[in-house]
């Protein structure tokens, strides 16, 4: 049997190289009855304790922000991926994005104490800790009782997380060390209890990571509250240690390895960012889809004008994916951590190599996902016009709370860069075969194409075919990159943007699509006519976007015959035999959410 998973699950990365089964991938409507029990349970949470509190929020109420906070832990909802052992309820990793997702819509405020808490704030002393640790930390905040900080980021150490200048200093009894600097940006440093701060022993290469009692008697003091753009009721303050006594044994794993330790974390916190932006697309689309079926000009609901059908069918698309993709690689990682424990790996170690397995799906999604959110926000303020530009409605706030997702959790910059730097490390270690590939594509760019008339008379054999054309166009720009520059391909950023835009695009277009095609073969075509459609828009906007930046990077490092060449390769790869009618499935989908006055799939 774990043979068996052993194929049927590729390892992160492999997407590119390998074909996927729609019966392969998880999707929202495979939930299990644990997950939609949970799933309603914090939907009804948000409802009652989040939402009707907005004005509170946007009005700096911390404390409000703090009480809700020890409601979700009653609720038990702070310790849904903490081991039983804890005082969690040691659900799964599916289970943990969807209280992720559908606890974060309320207000982006709750969304970042949350996040910061369960995330950076309890995961690295749950998934690094000693057992003594453990047993001393990680109940207190899986229940509530406490609440955790991560006190990474200083006025001179932001993407550079390495370079940190905060000093740990072994005392000369050798039972502690004192620990001095500064953090800043430090969310929920105004009311949590602990700190994980990472600080640099001597002259080491790495920063260590520390679990820091926040004791204001001890050295620790607290900047003012920033005045920030959004996240409004965030507690959100500088940190500064002054001789912080700490006791040795509260470091955190060992010597050197707080980079390791802040990494992972960060891993874990870009795909959880991205589910905690979902649920604020479907509810930012349905309220501009209710105030467009209401609002009337020239006599005619604002909804019936294609200009607005336009906007809503590519938010609601654009949602629809982020699901699709989201839970296709949450449910890799659970079960790359199930296989792992089942071959007697703690649980610990499942889940750290289980997440880092997937760390480049992890960096698509933080940056796929946030970015629709604020397009989607934009969009809405666009619907409800001048009203939106108001405080009086949501969209204002929806707005400024998402701008922040896009630098949360490593930069979406630092993260499309990573995306395709680790791609290109798997590949050296042997974990995923991008040379082969890349040599076939290079030769099929030397033959001579098929003109044969193909058959594309099932569902979408065609966009299955663009997909792999897609997946083509990497391997083509990024081998002939790789030949071109070697281990100097880090220093030409820009070509880096321009290759992990054409690799988000086929992750997020193949995972829509093959959520789609799976609910057709078991709901029938007929119920799924509107996905169908989002899948067939996402594609052709993927596309589109594919040409764009392959175009620019092969202008940029190729000239003469080989540009020609690569142009000519681009040119057949993204060419449809049969283009889609973008305007008819924009109408289908708008008419779709239109008639059920909700976002509604």
């Amino acid at each position: 049997m774990e043979t068996q998973q052993e194929k049927e699950i590729l390892r992160g990365g492999q997407f590119l190289v390998k074909e996927t089964k729609c019966e392969d991938v998880f999707t929202p409507e495979d939930f299990n009855e644990e997950q939609k029990m949970m799933r309603d349970s914090v939907i009804e949470f948000n409802d009652r304790e989040i939402i009707p509190h907005r004005d509170r929020f946007e009005a700096k109420d911390y404390a409000l922000t703090e009480e809700v906070m020890h409601k979700a832990g009653d609720m038990g909802f702070l310790g849904v991926s903490v081991p039983e052992a804890y005082g969690g309820l040691g659900m799964g990793f599916v289970s943990t994005m969807i209280v992720c997702e559908y606890i974060s819509s309320g207000t982006g405020s709750f969304s970042t104490a949350f996040g910061a808490h369960t995330g950076i704030g309890t995961m690295p002393i749950t998934l690094y800790g000693t057992e003594e640790q453990k047993q001393k930390y990680v109940p207190k905040l899986a229940t509530g009782e406490w609440f955790g900080a991560y006190a990474l980021t200083e006025p001179e150490a932001g993407s550079d997380a390495n370079s940190g200048k905060t000093t740990a200093t072994l005392s000369a009894d050798g039972k502690s060390y004192k620990i001095n600097g500064q953090k800043m940006w430090i969310s929920n440093a105004g009311f949590c209890n602990l700190f994980i701060v990472f600080a640099r022993i001597e002259n080491d290469k790495n920063i260590t990571g520390f679990i820091v009692e926040k004791d204001l008697n001890n050295g620790i003091s607290l900047g003012e509250e920033e005045h920030k753009l959004g996240i409004h009721a965030s507690s959100t303050r500088q940190v500064f240690f002054s001789d912080t006594v700490v006791p040795v044994e509260n470091m955190l794993a060992g010597r050197g390895e707080g980079f390791k330790i802040a990494m992972n974390a960060l891993n874990i916190g870009r795909i959880k960012l991205a589910a905690a932006c979902l649920d604020s697309q479907r509810r930012i689309t349905t309220i501009a889809l209710q105030y467009a079926n209401e609002r009337k000009q020239f006599n005619t609901r604002i909804s019936d004008f294609g200009a607005i059908k336009s906007k809503l069918a590519e938010m609601a698309t654009n949602c629809y994916a982020g699901e699709s993709a989201s839970y296709r690689a949450a449910k890799n990682i659970e079960d790359r951590i199930a296989m792992r424990q089942a071959a007697g790996n703690s649980h610990q170690e499942a889940e750290l190599k289980g997440v880092e397995e997937y760390a480049i799906e992890c960096s698509i999604l933080k940056v796929a996902v946030s970015e629709d959110v604020q397009h989607c926000a934009d969009e809405g303020i666009q619907i409800f016009g001048g009203m939106g530009f108001s405080k009086d409605t949501p969209m204002e706030a929806a707005w400024r709370d998402a701008r922040i997702a896009r630098i949360y959790e490593g930069t979406n910059e630092i993260n499309r860069m990573l995306s395709v730097g680790m791609l290109v490390k798997k590949a050296m270690k042997g974990h995923v075969d991008l040379l082969g590939p890349a040599q076939a594509v290079a030769d099929e760019l030397m033959g001579i194409p098929s003109f044969d008339t193909p058959d594309y008379s099932e569902l979408f054999a065609e966009e299955k075919e663009m997909i792999a054309k897609l997946k083509k166009v990497f391997l083509m720009v990024a081998g002939s990159a790789v030949q071109k520059y070697g281990p100097e391909l880090d220093n030409h950023q820009q070509l880096l943007l321009a290759a992990s835009d054409i690799l988000i695009e086929i992750y997020m277009a193949e995972s829509t699509l093959l959520r789609t095609e799976k609910n057709v073969k078991r709901f029938g075509e007929k119920e799924q006519e509107t996905q169908i459609a989002m899948a067939k828009l996402y594609l052709y906007n993927a596309v589109s976007i594919v040409e764009k930046n392959g175009k620019e990077s092969i202008i940029s490092f190729a000239e003469g015959d080989e540009q020609r060449m690569l142009l000519m390769g681009l040119r057949r790869f993204v060419k449809y035999t049969n283009y889609p009618d973008i305007v008819d499935l924009r109408n289908a989908i708008a008419d779709k959410i239109k008639a059920e006055n909700k976002y509604s799939f």
